[in-house]
């Protein structure tokens, strides 16, 4: 093997294709052709004299020899790009690509402006946010932020995890549905309507105004979908009422197209957090990134408080 014509981006673009589960997850995921993860992987194992990969029609396998050489060339990996990135963050350079996944809600309403607003002020910061609901966890999925909103606990081996937004979450419904069905004046008339839910939603928690929680059951819901414009699609033709972040559907309740409902009791807020590679150190990008996001919360929540 002559060390002198080895590409080490082969070797990393193997690793990747193992990470991901194959050639063509690896290509949306580096946004690569397809064609050109194989010709590295072909090279690699030309190089070495080995086979790395049995490829068949829906998934690939490593051979044994792929498996040894991947467990100890991914390590090296993840450290080379870590010293880059604490190397940016000591000279305080925002630079380099920022990935993110976030669900689709909150990407598109909060996520979303605060990345145009930062590839403004830093020509050399490129983002990427991939949006989707299902959680994954950041290492495992090469992610430097996974946003999530989640109702239950979250567990924390080999991640951090820090709270950075909590959102005001309301009942809304279309005037047709109120129309055939009437406006619920209480918890209990609520319960007669149809409901529009997400497949990780919990009893909807209500607070009266007197202090009282009470819970709404997910029984027999009229329509389950994990996509946030989905279920307001649904509400906006009639089809139940949407439990969701009162910023999501404020262009709708402007237009009459949605009313809320039961606007004296309180719904839980959503609470979402970060979830961040557990490392030694935030890279200035990350850090860029959460604190733009925290200001953007409280802008918001400045502007709510203005009469």
């Amino acid at each position: 093997m002559d060390n002198r014509n080895m590409d080490w981006r082969d070797w990393e673009l193997f690793c990747e294709v193992v990470d991901r589960g194959g050639f063509s997850a690896a290509a949306r995921a580096l946004d690569h052709p397809k064609s050109s993860l194989s010709a590295a992987v072909q090279r690699l194992e030309g190089s070495l004299g080995v086979r790395l990969i049995e490829r068949t029609t829906r998934h690939v396998r490593l051979t044994d020899a792929g498996n040894t050489i991947y467990q100890r060339a991914r390590p090296l990996f993840l450290a080379l790009h870590e010293t880059r990135d604490q190397a940016l963050s000591l000279s305080g350079v925002i630079a380099g690509t920022l990935r993110i996944k976030s669900p689709y809600e909150f990407g598109a309403h909060h996520a979303g402006p605060v990345a145009c607003e930062l590839m403004s002020r830093y020509p050399d910061l490129r983002i990427r946010i991939d949006v989707e609901h299902d959680l994954v966890h950041p290492v495992a999925e090469n992610y430097d932020i996974v946003l999530a909103m989640v109702e239950a606990p979250l567990t924390s081996a080999g991640i951090v995890i820090k709270k950075v937004y909590s959102l005001e979450r309301g009942l809304f419904a279309a005037p047709s549905l109120l129309q055939e069905h009437g406006e619920p004046r209480t918890i209990e008339e609520l319960r007669r309507l149809p409901l529009i839910t997400g497949p990780s939603d919990t009893p909807w928690a209500l607070t009266t105004p007197h202090g009282e929680t009470e819970h709404i059951e997910l029984d027999s819901p009229r329509l389950t979908s994990s996509n946030a414009n989905i279920r307001l699609q649904a509400a906006l033709a009639g089809h139940g009422v949407l439990r969701v972040t009162a910023s999501y559907t404020q262009g709708a309740v402007k237009n009459g197209s949605l009313c809320r409902l039961l606007s004296d009791h309180a719904c839980e807020p959503l609470t979402v957090h970060a979830l961040l590679p557990a490392r030694q150190f935030v890279p200035s990008k990350v850090r860029c990134f959460l604190d733009a996001l925290e200001m953007h919360s409280r802008r918001e929540a400045q502007t709510a408080e203005k009469p």
